[in-house]
């Protein structure tokens, strides 16, 4: 199964519109949001084409395709509106073998693991900032933003395939790429 992993919408159609484009694009079977999906939150501008009424719309006709975490953005006027569950703190997939434990950030982070087994990987979002590393036996990834990235950055998403992270631009570029 193909995942498309992105996070940090906040509001934003444009990046929200351009998010379910790379989805198709990318031919994913599941799209995994790791939060702050549709407030801009107060530390940050508002995003390009704010718009939150629009990415529900847009996130609700895909929502049996859907696997969701909250953000430190969410609360529980979002799920009211929101057709697939957002307040989880974490889920965990399993890719080949190991555990992914997928989460946004705010709680668990590279400074404040989960408990983890050698070979899992922690997923996560938040920082606005996409990376890949390792801590001991642990792969921490960031898939970055898709609407506000900052230091720099490009939007990006992330795709899971096989074992094989990637992290995209929306141009098409594979920016990093990670086996498990």
């Amino acid at each position: 199964m193909k995942f498309l992993i992105a996070s940090d919408i906040h509001g934003s159609a444009a990046g929200c519109r351009r998010l379910l484009e790379a989805y198709e694009r990318e031919g994913a079977q599941r799209l995994v949001l790791l939060g702050d999906i549709l407030y801009h939150g107060p530390r940050n501008d508002l995003p390009g084409e704010y718009a939150p009424k629009e990415v529900i719309r847009m996130l609700n006709e895909k929502k049996d395709e859907i696997y969701a975490v909250r953000g430190n953005c969410e609360a529980e006027v979002d799920q009211m509106v929101l057709e697939f569950p957002v307040l989880a703190d974490y889920m965990i997939l399993l890719e080949q073998g190991h555990a992914v434990y997928a989460t946004h950030g705010h709680v668990y982070n590279r400074d404040h693991l989960p408990p983890m087994k050698r070979g899992d990987v922690l997923l996560q979002g938040h920082t606005h900032i996409f990376g890949a590393e390792t801590e001991g036996d642990i792969l921490i990834l960031n898939d970055g933003s898709v609407s506000l990235p900052k230091q720099g950055n490009p939007a990006t998403y992330m795709t899971l395939e096989d074992g094989v992270f990637r992290i995209m631009d929306f141009e098409g570029n594979c920016l990093r790429m990670v086996n498990i």
